[in-house]
């Protein structure tokens, strides 16, 4: 079974500070370094090093994209399907505070110059059953998922970042979502206990497989009757910047080998919490021997 992952590409800066810049502040950051992001590249890596046999699709700058493509290679994802055009690449500006919290500026640059032909000339590559992963950091999502859904492949979406335009996209045609509190209470549309959103979800969207991430507080995934609660793993938070992008990974290379929800979800909790113990988004995706040795440590 493939996994696709049709998503952004960036390149990120990363600014440690004291605080987050407060309107009006001019304020000189305490270190700058400078990593390969994007929810898409993220998500790639962790399926990749999740033992995952995976493609990314998406576009990258003529100029500035090469970096991208190599981190990629070398986490052996399959990048025969990303496109290089005479854009910039996007990049996103993130600061990291003295808690490890993060807030991050986007500027989609070629993220958002993906064609239509491009869309089927990818899904071509591609079967029923085989799994495809989305965010919301790439343009054409609607016709991506349309598409997607007639072709037979499972899709998995995490609504990050979430806009009023996601809302609006065929979001029936969705197998798996994964997303925090904020995300599943901009879709409901009303505000609930965080208890409550995987069941006001399912209301809504039947046919799909809620994963809701909450921080500190673990996770829930609710599949009809089927619902499992997993506490989240303590560790000293460094970096939180890419610790979603690596439990989605993780989760959907898990669930796509066969393994049962309880298994990828705690996995899935193991690999999100090595990464935030690191600096950067892609560089602190563990491998996955090192998750089942912590694994193993934690829940012996």
């Amino acid at each position: 079974m493939k996994v696709l992952s049709f998503g952004s590409l960036n390149i990120d800066k990363v600014y440690t500070v004291s605080h987050f810049i407060r309107p009006g502040e001019t304020m000189a950051a305490v270190t700058l370094e400078e990593f390969c992001g994007g929810k898409g590249l993220n998500q790639s890596i962790a399926l990749a090093k999740a033992g995952a046999e995976v493609w990314h699709a998406g576009c990258v700058g003529e100029q500035d994209g090469g970096m991208l493509i190599e981190a990629l290679r070398a986490a052996h994802v399959d990048v025969s399907l990303v496109q290089r055009l005479p854009c910039p690449t996007g990049h996103a500006m993130i600061q990291v505070n003295e808690e490890g919290q993060n807030c991050i500026l986007l500027y989609g640059g070629a993220n958002q110059c993906i064609t239509r032909a491009q869309i089927n000339q990818t899904l071509d590559c591609f079967d029923p059953g085989d799994f495809l992963i989305l965010q919301n950091e790439i343009n054409e999502l609607d016709y991506l998922i349309t598409s997607a859904s007639r072709r037979g492949l499972k899709i998995v979406l995490n609504p990050s970042p979430m806009t009023e335009a996601l809302r609006k996209l065929p979001l029936q045609l969705v197998d798996y979502f994964v997303l925090n509190e904020i995300e599943a209470k901009d879709i409901c549309g009303t505000e609930l206990p965080e208890e409550e959103y995987p069941n006001q979800l399912q209301k809504m969207y039947p046919q799909a497989k809620i994963v809701l991430t909450l921080g500190e507080k673990g996770s829930i995934y609710q599949d009809g009757a089927l619902r499992l609660a997993q506490q989240a793993v303590r560790v000293e938070a460094v970096d939180t910047t890419a610790a979603g992008d690596t439990f989605t990974g993780y989760l959907i290379a898990g669930i796509a080998a066969g393994a049962t929800a309880k298994q990828a979800l705690r996995t899935a909790t193991c690999a999100a919490a090595i990464a935030v113990g690191r600096k950067g988004a892609a560089p602190s995706i563990p491998i996955k021997q090192e998750v089942a040795a912590f694994e193993q440590e934690t829940f012996q």
